[in-house]
């Protein structure tokens, strides 16, 4: 009996082979994704160790995340130029063999460089990953190749956050990237001797070198802007003042010359259609409010209540388990209820939820904590699966591949940004809430009185009363700043509004 062949005529894997190529795949889409999250608990560990602040140390969660969006676009023209399958297991290799150099870095521009290299080469694994997925599978299984890549996108990021407190508390903070190692070189090697056969003709599309070094300038130097004002007093620094005219130029130049290539880098065309604009405008906002909350929680955990790096995954992880539980009903229902309808409701809900976080105390329990982010999971679902079909549904079958990448490019663009932005106004709310806080405390002196005729000296009163001070002001920052996210939750809930109902069904998501 002769093997099934597939839609292109080539000769279908079946039986072990097919499950083996089918691991190989969504073992590559699981540490490209795992590793946006893996280091959210581990940065205070990283900033300790290296001699850096904690909000320095979110470089480690930034430098991946910009990296890695800047090469999703391109992704399209490597696999054009070179084939999906040699770029898939190249790109694998480097980001092990980058992984590698993340876990021996002894400074911290180093861990950095690795990490930029590292997103740069793991940018082209998700979209691929998905990609040769459905090209290996039969028409008939192409759904069960579908859900077992997005299984491993929802999977992943609930991993991330406790096998990072893991390793960092049981080992130390180097193996949350050592471990990517055998996986990604063993995954190359497998992937190149099951799937080389898949490989298709080469296209020699030109590459937009100029939109490429444009996007790099603008995006780059709006990331440091970001990173690096706070510690600079923003635009009273010459530096800062530069990087916010070259991120302008930038963005204005690439604008221009991206909506008037032959071959952009980023088809900006795709933002004619309202229904896509718009529904890219609740992505970002919605996304980048989630993956400040991720961010955020970890830094305050370890920081300032004591939680070591695995209870703060393991808390944080609570955010991932209902949003996989209900995936699939939601992605049943997404295909006959209005998307805004559902996108509304669950972006709503992450905002109520989050709002109700801003209410915290200093002596909250584990569950007081936990059981706000297990509900937060509900609504995660009710907004991603059906935002991404109302998105490709507004443009033309033609443009979904571009639309599609350039979602996925801003995505994780806007998590970069949000990882930036939700450190520095945090930082400075916790500054101004403790210098608004000294001239409050102990006014009549009761307390200080109390604490010198118990024994305590001056100094040890002093010292007392300044812990419980920034504990409050640390305390009264986070439930700022959790309110300010909840405001823009809701803001991103009435935008999908502006954007029509969906004109047709996508089947499955397209790109990563």
């Amino acid at each position: 009996m002769s093997s099934p062949t597939l839609p292109g005529g080539d000769e279908a894997l079946t039986g072990g082979m097919l499950i083996l190529a089918a691991l190989a795949l969504a073992a590559a889409n699981f540490i490209a994704v795992l590793d946006t999250t893996i280091a959210n608990v581990s940065v205070s560990n990283i900033a300790g160790a290296l001699g850096v602040t904690s909000s320095q140390g979110t470089w480690v969660i930034t430098s991946y995340s910009v990296a890695e969006a800047i090469t999703v676009p391109l992704t399209g023209w490597l696999a054009s130029r070179f084939g999906a399958v040699r770029v898939f297991v190249l790109s694998m290799m480097l980001f092990g063999i980058c992984s590698a150099l993340c876990g021996l870095a002894n400074s911290f521009s180093l861990l950095v460089m690795g990490r930029i290299l590292q997103g740069l080469s793991g940018g082209p694994l998700m979209p691929l990953s998905q990609t040769l997925l459905l090209r290996i599978f039969p028409r008939e299984k192409a759904a069960a190749a579908t859900g077992l890549w997005a299984m491993t996108t929802l999977l992943a990021p609930i991993a991330g956050p406790i096998l990072g407190g893991v390793l960092c508390d049981r080992a130390s903070w180097p193996w949350i990237f050592i471990i990517n190692v055998p996986v990604a070189l063993i995954c190359a090697a497998g992937a190149w001797k099951l799937l080389k056969r898949y490989e298709h003709a080469l296209i020699r599309f030109p590459i937009d070198r100029v939109g490429l070094g444009l996007l790099i300038l603008w995006v780059g130097s709006l990331q440091i802007l970001l990173d690096e004002g706070k510690d600079l007093d923003w635009f009273a620094s010459t530096e800062i003042c530069l990087l916010a005219l070259s991120a302008v130029l930038g963005f204005l130049s690439f604008l221009i010359w991206e909506l008037t290539a032959e071959h952009p880098v980023v088809d900006l065309r795709v933002f004619r259609h309202r229904g896509y604009s718009m529904s890219l405008v609740t992505l970002v906002l919605a996304f980048g409010a989630f993956f400040a909350i991720n961010v955020l929680t970890p830094l305050w955990l370890q920081n300032f209540m004591s939680y070591t790096a695995t209870w703060s995954g393991m808390t944080t992880a609570w955010s991932g388990v209902l949003a996989v539980m209900i995936a699939p009903m939601v992605a049943a229902l997404s295909m006959r209820v209005d998307a805004r309808k559902l996108v509304c409701l669950g972006v709503c809900w992450m905002g109520f939820v989050t709002a109700w976080r801003s209410f915290g105390v200093t002596d909250m329990n584990y569950w007081q904590i936990a059981i706000p982010l297990l509900l937060m999971g509900l609504g995660m679902p009710l907004f991603f699966v059906p935002l991404t079909g109302l998105a490709l549904s507004a443009v033309d079958e033609g443009e979904m591949a571009s639309a599609a990448g350039l979602m996925n490019f801003l995505r994780t663009l806007a998590g970069a940004f949000a990882t930036s932005l939700v450190s520095s106004v945090w930082e400075e709310r916790i500054k101004f809430n403790h210098a608004d806080l000294v001239g409050q405390l102990d006014g009549m002196g009761d307390s200080t009185r109390a604490m010198l005729s118990s024994g305590m000296s001056m100094d040890a009163v002093r010292a007392s009363l300044d812990q419980i001070l920034n504990g409050q002001a640390v305390m009264l920052a986070t439930n700022q700043v959790f309110m300010m996210i909840a405001v823009i939750f809701i803001v991103a809930a009435i935008s999908i509004w502006f954007a029509p109902k969906a004109r047709r069904v996508v089947d499955g998501p397209v790109g990563h």
